[in-house]
């Protein structure tokens, strides 16, 4: 980020600039702070435009206009001033790169990201044009690609007033224009525009204005393909490390200019508007945190030792204490060579051999499967398949759940004979639904309040972001978030756990609290593990949950650097044979602990080979609890969960959709399940969209699965006795984990 020049101002109106972000049509773009700390983006007018005769009576038409206007890509508009000296316009502060910054350092976005982009620029000029008013200056400067989506800015900062005004048509050839451009890097080439967006991106262009879609044919072309929407970030990594580095740079510059706000506070926004710091330190840690390690040999290091006082806070970098008497370390040197621990295996392996495939009228939104039964959910209704031929079994249901898996959310859960779905009907909302799976019947449907009231209005809102199932009880976490107006990026997200009766869906407790960041729900037993963190590194926790005494509080233990379980949503943590597992030390490490006590069994940290950090994604268990398996970067170890020693490493060969090194989704930390288990096979996808079934004993691969025409967000699956079962598109696929 660039800082003012001796030349220009510090300050503009009642506000400090802290740094250049772009240059708008001769404009420039600088992030601000107001005195008491908020901060805010200011576009500063070029002397060109201020100059030009009817420039400033219409920029005070266009911000009047403009102060009315909200939608989740516009950047709302909060101040300005037509008759200064230097014009000005002051909107909510967003944390993100210009898009043209973003593609010049890192080259084109990947399909994926270019729909979310088209989608969200043609979501923001629909509320535009419905207004009656036009952009007039769309383009790579005057989008800002944040962790959320695209954000479009510069509203009423057009060009000279000189010539035809800019109608609803120019600004869809703009948004045309816009998105082949990040497809193609530079020179427009509607080839590099993925097959999804070819017709209509190239319909924007076309040279009769008339014959262009409008933005709400866009939205609407978009939605009716039915492709789901990315896992994980939508981003490439390397724009969300530029994205950090951006903001780091920023939050210094902020320190440094001695005003009274201490740290990145936006204005406060409606709830579910705007982007925020915590949301992009969120995005940072679900989507690129694997650092040096994405293709690195691993060297295992482990001591499985306690820390003093018997809690798993984690060793420091140089802290090695002694094994504890009667556990055998997994590394018998305490300074490992290079060759410490299996040699990995690369893994290749026959294509699999599909056990059946159907065709479908809707594209599936979340799956859930047993042995016999598969639920699919679609955006219009609820319907259940014969997992061995791909049949309808059941007569459908009403239910729905229109955004379904994503990589914060996993609607579903199956348990003793029954499928639990998070789901809508056409007269209700926000219901937990339980099936019976022999009959495809619903057993009870209970409606959970989305929002909180007090004194007759809304104080808090709920969402709900996974079901799961252990014994008897049913449980819902999420988040909540209090409609206060009030925010600040430093404050740890709330979460909450609701218990149900598996019986009869009756509400059994709740607890809530900012040390409820995201919770595991191990298959048995009565106790949880939730984990909570704060930005910025500062000490992490995780702690046990003890559902018997009606979420009760239970041991705690701290996690020095714990800022990637800020991510909320699906579990960054594991259970098996007693113990939690989680990551912790300088997240190179996993620990072990046990479920009753919090007293740690053993750790086992790893290290790259090539020297480069390394941090493990989220570890996941066998189904026996015999065995757990850590993702780190393109490697996947298995441990024993007595102690620890490693038994074998499969490692991913070749390169990533986007043509960095392969890797298992989840050593990404995405949330949800990127690798399941069956009985004696290990499911894991990879950012190539290939699904590998690895033999559990050995790590060899049984047979691997793409799909060259599955979206370029890759496919749905899931696990239900011995096979795995995808959907892509419109079709759903079965196969059996001994395919051939």
């Amino acid at each position: 980020m660039e800082h003012p020049g001796a030349g220009g101002t510090h300050r503009i109106g009642p506000y400090t600039l802290l740094g250049r972000q772009s240059t708008v049509g001769g404009s420039e773009v600088f992030a601000a702070r107001t005195d008491d700390g908020l901060l805010v983006t200011v576009t500063v007018v070029g002397p060109g435009l201020a100059a030009d005769p009817g420039f400033r009576d219409r920029f005070r038409t266009d911000v009047e206009a403009a102060r009315t206007l909200s939608g989740p890509f516009l950047a709302p508009v909060l101040d300005a001033d037509a008759d200064a000296p230097v014009p000005w316009l002051a909107t909510g502060f967003t944390a993100g790169l210009p898009l043209r910054r973003a593609v010049d350092r890192h080259g084109p976005l990947p399909g994926p990201a270019l729909r979310v982009l088209a989608d969200g620029l043609a979501r923001a000029l629909a509320v535009l044009h419905a207004a009656g008013r036009v952009h007039g200056g769309l383009g790579p400067d005057s989008v800002l690609l944040t962790m959320d989506g695209p954000r479009v800015t510069a509203l009423g900062i057009t060009g000279p007033t000189g010539g035809p005004a800019p109608s609803p048509t120019d600004d869809m050839f703009d948004l045309g224009s816009t998105v082949l451009y990040a497809a193609s890097g530079g020179e427009p080439d509607t080839d590099a525009l993925p097959g999804s967006l070819r017709d209509v991106i190239g319909g924007c262009l076309y040279p009769d204005p008339p014959d262009r879609p409008t933005a709400e044919q866009l939205v609407e072309y978009l939605r009716r393909q039915d492709l789901p929407a990315p896992a994980g970030c939508w981003l490439p990594p390397a724009v969300t490390a530029d994205m950090a580095a951006a903001t780091a740079a920023l939050g210094s510059a902020s320190a440094g200019a001695g005003g009274r706000g201490t740290g990145l506070r936006p204005p406060p926004v409606a709830a579910g508007a705007g982007v925020s710091r915590r949301k992009l330190l969120i995005g940072l840690a679900g989507g690129a945190a694997v650092l040096g390690g994405t293709a690195a040999a691993l060297a295992f290091t482990g001591d499985p030792s306690p820390t003093p006082g018997g809690r798993a806070g984690g060793p420091g970098p140089t802290a090695r204490p002694a094994p504890p008497p009667g556990v055998r370390s997994p590394a018998s040197s305490a300074s490992p060579s290079p060759t410490d621990g299996p040699e990995a295996l690369v893994l290749t392996g026959p294509d699999a051999v599909k056990a059946w495939s159907r065709a479908g009228k809707r594209a599936p939104t979340c799956l859930e499967a047993s042995d016999k039964v598969v639920m699919v959910v679609t955006d219009t209704a609820t319907s259940f398949l014969d997992a061995a031929t791909g049949t309808s079994t059941f007569p459908g249901l009403n239910t729905v759940n229109e955004y379904g898996t994503t990589s914060f959310k996993y609607p579903t859960a199956y348990a003793d004979g029954v499928f639990y779905l998070l789901c809508d009907t056409p007269d209700q909302s926000g219901l937990l639904a339980a099936f019976d799976a022999a009959s495809g019947k619903a057993k009870w449907a209970t409606r959970m309040a989305e929002v909180e009231s007090g004194g007759g209005k809304p104080t808090a809102m709920y969402r709900s972001t996974y079901v799961a199932v252990a014994g008897n009880t049913v449980y819902v976490c999420g988040t909540m978030s209090v409609l206060d107006g009030s925010y600040s990026s430093t404050s740890p997200t709330t979460g909450y756990i609701r218990a149900f009766s598996a019986a009869t869906g009756k509400g059994l407790w709740r607890v809530k609290g900012t040390d409820i960041n995201n919770v595991l729900v191990p298959p048995t037993g009565s106790r949880l593990l939730a984990t909570s963190a704060v930005p910025a590194r500062k000490p992490g926790r995780v702690q046990m949950i003890d559902a018997g005494r009606r979420g009760a509080r239970g041991w705690k233990v701290s996690v020095p650097y714990g800022g990637f379980y800020f991510t909320t949503g699906w579990p960054l943590t594991c259970y098996a044979a007693g113990l939690f597992l989680f990551a912790g030390g300088d997240g190179d490490a996993l620990f072990a602990v046990d479920a009753a006590t919090g007293s740690e069994k053993w750790h086992q940290r790893f290290e790259s080979r090539s020297g480069d950090q390394v941090r493990i994604g989220a570890p996941f268990a066998g189904l026996d609890g015999a065995t757990v398996y850590v993702p780190v970067g393109s490697d996947l170890a298995a441990l024993a969960t007595a102690d620890g020693t490693p038994r074998w490493v499969a490692r991913l060969d070749g390169a990533s959709e986007t043509g960095g090194p392969n890797m298992f989704n989840a050593s990404l930390r995405i949330s949800g399940k990127s690798a399941q288990c069956s009985a004696d096979t290990v499911f894991a996808t990879d950012s190539a969209k290939t699904l590998w079934a690895i033999d559990a004993a050995t790590g060899r691969a049984r047979w691997r699965y793409s799909d060259p025409g599955q979206p370029d967000v890759g496919f749905l699956w899931t696990v239900g006795g011995d096979r795995v079962f995808v959907a892509s598109h419109l079709t759903m696929t079965a196969i059996a984990a001994h395919a051939r």
